[in-house]
């Protein structure tokens, strides 16, 4: 059986403490009047927000040949044309060019109201980007958490379907890991009821869910949008939420509990019952991870689509989920645990690991590459915005999802060196992070995004309570299920 460390148990709430407390000083910090706003827009200088300068650039007019009639026919065509404003007249034996500025009369009081006007708009749209902030880190690392439990799940039911004989003694390690779920499950819910709700005034991350944004003669109306309220409304979409969570938590109960009887049963009945759990688990997976994506992250930009997105986010926390399996393996094989499992093991799961970050490359650059060849306005704007103000975590991504893992575990002999394997792990969950950072702060928080505490405190906070969640569990069982019946062949699992 396993044992909880006190060490690491002390270093799971130290991270909770800090991370909650770095949680609160976000929500805490965030502006809470557009007078706080416009403050922190004066420090910070957004030159990109200011309103564009007036085009005062000349405007160039073909008039007949004669200087004195080129300079008349333009007075008497252009009332927006003054006669001070005339640059100058070019003449040969044909026709004469008249370069003038041609300006809008417009009268003080109006160009003030109007500047007043788009200051005002700027200000509200740059209010709610800062107040966004705390609540897009909570909600990137709660569904980042969550996300990785849920795929460990899904891999723990791959490897039933397919009756693998390699990875039996690594089920309690993941059977651990999917213990997490509940619990974020549990918190992911009540942040998504607390967003569609408006608890809370300083929630604005699904822009679908404004207020008068479907009603027409409103000022928040969208068109687009209200085309889509049939599907994009709150009750539907909570209700959706509702569904994939607990249909996911049943299946985790339910083949944690057949797993631990079958230690103790006489037969493979239990065994026998996960094997049709698994399959019918497997194909509600794929069709509510899909739509999950759709909701939960796709949703931020309403105007856009991708009919590749579904799979984009399952290889991302799919990945994720299979090198979350190597580390904990890694762990509790340093503390003299699991001694069951061997380099062969260790070797097939840094395989997945390299397989699911190309197949991410794959799927990265597929939806990439089309959208961005086609240059459609409607398509190309979601990867224009992470590419000009997201230079460096959107090509961040990139590198250490892709081109870190290419070069460290494609040679076969680093695929079963621990330390090696836990320096990509930490890469790629790095890396992964990011991934969904760019899916998420793009459209909730704009060019007002930086790495700051409430981020790396939401990090900090999730990230110790999946350790302190996963190695309790760990605690209730046997680390070796006694009665699988291919559990010798995963014991002496060799190649």
């Amino acid at each position: 059986m396993y044992t909880f460390s006190k060490k690491l148990k002390t270093t799971a709430i130290v991270l909770m403490t800090l991370g909650f407390i770095g949680i609160v000083y976000g929500f805490l910090s965030a502006p809470k009047s557009i007078e706080d706003a416009e403050k922190i827009i004066a420090e910070s200088h957004h030159e990109g927000h200011i309103a564009e300068a007036e085009n005062h650039d000349p405007k160039t007019i073909v008039v007949p040949s004669e200087k004195e009639e080129a300079i008349e026919a333009v007075l008497n065509d252009s009332s927006e044309i003054k006669k001070d404003s005339i640059v100058s007249v070019i003449a040969d034996s044909s026709k004469a060019v008249v370069v003038a500025k041609v300006e809008k009369v417009v009268s003080k009081e109006e160009k003030e109201a109007d500047e007043a006007k788009e200051h005002k708009e700027h200000t509200q749209h740059v209010f709610h980007q800062l107040q966004n902030k705390p609540w897009a880190a909570l909600y990137i690392a709660c569904i980042f958490f969550m996300l990785i439990s849920l795929g460990v799940l899904a891999f723990y039911a791959i490897q039933q379907v397919a009756q693998a004989g390699w990875s039996p003694v690594l089920f309690r390690v993941m059977q651990g890991i999917t213990a997490y779920l509940p619990v974020g499950s549990i918190i992911f819910f009540v942040l998504l009821v607390v967003t569609g709700s408006h608890l809370f005034e300083s929630n604005h991350l699904f822009t679908w869910m404004a207020k008068g944004i479907t009603e027409k003669g409103n000022p928040n109306y969208d068109e687009i949008v209200a085309g889509k309220s049939g599907y994009l409304n709150f009750a539907f979409w909570i209700s959706r939420a509702a569904i994939f969570l607990l249909g996911w938590n049943l299946y985790r109960y339910i083949s944690r509990k057949n797993c631990l009887l079958q230690d103790e049963a006489s037969d493979n009945a239990f065994y026998k019952k996960n094997f049709k759990l698994s399959a019918g688990f497997l194909v509600f997976f794929i069709v509510s991870e899909s739509i999950m994506a759709w909701d939960w992250l796709m949703s931020f930009d309403p105007h856009w689509f991708s009919t590749l997105f579904g799979w984009y986010v399952f290889a991302s926390f799919f990945v994720s989920a299979i090198t979350t399996i190597s580390m904990v393996t890694l762990y509790l094989k340093s503390k003299g645990y699991l001694e069951n499992v061997n380099s062969s093991h260790i070797h097939d799961l840094s395989k997945f690991m390299f397989g699911f970050s190309v197949f991410w490359t794959y799927l990265w650059f597929s939806q990439f590459m089309l959208i961005w060849y086609a240059n459609i306005p409607e398509e190309i704007t979601y990867f224009k915005t992470r590419i000009d103000v997201y230079t460096l975590p959107f090509w961040g991504a990139v590198v250490m999802n892709f081109v870190f893992p290419i070069l460290v575990l494609i040679n076969t002999d680093f695929k079963r060196i621990a330390p090696i394997i836990v320096g990509a792990g930490v890469v790629i969950l790095c890396g992964h992070y990011i991934d969904f950072f760019n899916m998420v702060m793009p459209a909730t928080v704009g060019d007002q995004w930086f790495i700051g505490v409430s981020e790396i405190a939401s990090v900090l906070f999730f990230l110790g309570l999946f350790i302190f969640v996963v190695f309790t569990a760990l605690t209730k069982a046997p680390l070796t299920p006694k009665r699988n019946p291919f559990i010798e062949e995963s014991k002496h699992f060799h190649y």
